[in-house]
């Protein structure tokens, strides 16, 4: 397998998941349920212009009933939403945070993939992971306990069919040979694929299969044992051939000079408040883990304030991140 990293080798970089596009009543914000396209086409530009190496959009076509008070129902179309974010941006890198990619045929995934590569000028990040929701998996696909297979057969179909034109898909859900796959992705052998998720078979399909690793909750305390895990397994089916290693970090929200944060907002204690300096060197601990791509979330009651905590954290916390 030859890996494709993208994280410049040496460095520390930091993305973002962005707001408005999921909408989960487990983290979505008041301001969030207010706004639109042109607050989520701010807060990507601000992002770009802060220095973030990627922007994420998550991926739910359709949310159960019983479901709904928890995940909400509002979820922008992975696909649809990066391609648009595209047309915006020209230099942050676009990551699907994470694509349900056994949901798709691959062909079909494949196609609508290289052509957002290739429209983007070959920014594209694959984001894949297996889904947690039964009823969605069920009535897409089926065989919602077979979705690990599945995802790891996915995950080998597209990846070839990024490199091979007229792919042969191996598995057996997908009997496809002699179909063109174009436009062709711009970034070469192909885009990266990150594997989400935290759990065994997740760090398995990720020592296997993919090119980087971007772990669902996994805590501090325990990912650097997660880490030694992917490492051994990389070493054992892949001779240690490279990997970029992401995680999410805890909840931002930067105050002191240059900030512009309010420190006498009443935060959770799960959130990490404070200057630019003690925030770094919380994240520098994730990287001296062996985390090269940290995932941040800059808490805000506003478009206006979301904005600016990016500008901050990008003047004030990112130039710190690699000292």
């Amino acid at each position: 397998m030859d890996a494709v990293t993208v994280v410049p080798p040496g460095r520390v970089v930091y993305g973002m998941q962005l707001p408005i596009q999921s909408q989960s009543r487990l983290y979505v914000a008041k301001w969030e349920t207010r706004s639109g396209p042109d607050e989520l086409a701010r807060v990507a530009r601000a992002a770009e212009d802060a220095g973030f190496f990627y922007v994420g959009v998550c991926d739910h076509t359709a949310i159960p009933e019983r479901l709904a008070d928890s995940m909400g129902t509002t979820w922008y179309d992975t696909t649809a939403t990066l391609g648009w974010l595209a047309a915006l941006t020209t230099r942050v890198h676009l990551l699907s945070h994470v694509l349900v990619l056994a949901q798709r045929h691959p062909l079909r995934a494949a196609k609508e993939l290289c052509t957002l590569d290739h429209l983007s000028g070959g920014r594209l990040v694959v984001g894949v992971g297996a889904g947690h929701v039964q009823e969605e998996y069920d009535a897409l696909t089926g065989d919602f306990a077979d979705r690990g297979r599945h995802t790891d057969e996915a995950v080998a179909a597209l990846a070839l069919a990024f490199t091979d034109e007229f792919p042969t898909l191996p598995g057996p859900r997908w009997p496809v040979a002699g179909l063109g796959v174009a436009p062709r992705p711009v970034r070469q052998p192909r885009p990266p694929i990150w594997i989400g998720g935290s759990s065994k078979a997740a760090i398995r399909r990720t020592a296997a299969l993919g090119d980087g690793w971007l772990p669902q909750g996994t805590p501090r305390k325990d990912l650097p044992g997660q880490i030694a895990e992917l490492r051994r397994l990389r070493d054992e089916l892949h001779d240690g051939a490279p990997l970029d290693i992401g995680t999410i970090a805890e909840p931002i929200y930067l105050t002191g000079d240059g900030t512009g944060g309010d420190p006498s907002w009443e935060l959770p204690p799960f959130v990490l408040q404070g200057g630019p300096e003690p925030v770094a060197e919380s994240l520098r601990q994730l990287a001296a883990m062996g985390v090269n791509h940290l995932q941040v979330r800059l808490m805000a009651r506003s478009v206006d304030e979301a904005c600016d905590q990016i500008a901050a954290f990008g003047a004030l916390v990112g130039p710190l991140l690699n000292d």
